[in-house]
């Protein structure tokens, strides 16, 4: 007997051959989820429809989105699916600055160097607030030394002091977030150990200010992420719903007139 898809899959995206979805792949498992994990960057292959996924997440990685790489410009391109079939679409930093990209917009480095690794403060705008999460966190969990714009069109979700964009809407439920919601404690040991020449780089923090911030700013990001998932996947379930409503109505025979008396 042929085994029923799983509407609740979720597409993965990672770009190293050991990294894992963290949190974010935790959480959406617990909300009974099935993680459809790829790595393009290895040779796995991309759908070319997300009719058989609840919707799609592209996560980080040290590479740049303006990276010539034939495997980055084919990611990129591939956003436009997502996009074009309104399924909810979630870029984490890379993944963010990818989808900047996709519309057209740069991702840019500051000019003398200065990055965002640690705990950093936000401000969430009105619609920031109000979008699929409520009240967004105000200090989050940061490791990029590259931003993007505003795209045109774009909905402004929460905006920082040295990446002046940090997180957008496009369309109905396609979002780019700059920080790393995803972050385990354990991911954040692992990271400052393995990659502690980055902390070197102009405003980074150091190791122990981000496990300090661990335990003051973590409950607030976790609660928000939760929320957000569950409210960001139902919005595509509910267009999904929709247009299969619609189309039953268009595709319903009209009802005979009454014969005349």
């Amino acid at each position: 007997m042929k085994a029923k898809s799983n509407p609740r899959r979720v597409l993965i995206v990672l770009h190293q051959e050991h990294s894992t979805p963290g949190r974010i792949g935790r959480l959406l498992v617990e909300q009974g989820c099935e993680l459809d994990i790829r790595r393009p960057r290895f040779g796995d292959p991309l759908p070319a429809t997300l009719e058989r996924h609840a919707g799609a997440v592209i996560f980080g990685g040290p590479m740049s989105a303006n990276d010539p790489d034939e495997w980055m410009t084919r990611e990129t391109d591939w956003i436009g699916t997502p996009l074009k079939e309104q399924k909810p679409f979630l870029g984490v930093c890379l993944g963010g600055q990818m989808l900047a990209r996709h519309l057209s917009h740069r991702v840019f480095n500051k000019s003398c160097g200065s990055a965002e690794i640690g705990y950093y403060n936000i401000r969430p705008t009105a619609a920031g607030d109000a979008s699929f999460g409520g009240r967004m966190p105000r200090t989050v969990y940061q490791w990029h030394r590259e931003g993007f714009d505003l795209p045109q069109g774009a909905t402004l979700l929460a905006e920082g002091d040295l990446f002046p964009t940090q997180a957008f809407q496009y369309g109905p439920n396609a979002v780019a977030l700059q920080f790393h919601p995803e972050v385990t404690y354990a991911m954040m040991c692992r990271w400052t150990t393995r990659a502690y020449e980055r902390m070197q780089s102009p405003n980074a923090q150091q190791p122990h200010e981000h496990l300090a911030g661990w335990f003051q700013h973590d409950r607030a990001v976790a609660a928000w992420l939760d929320i957000f998932l569950r409210n960001w996947l139902a919005s595509g379930e509910a267009k999904s719903a929709k247009r299969a409503t619609d189309s039953s109505w268009a595709s319903a025979p009209m009802p005979m007139a009454a014969a005349p008396a």
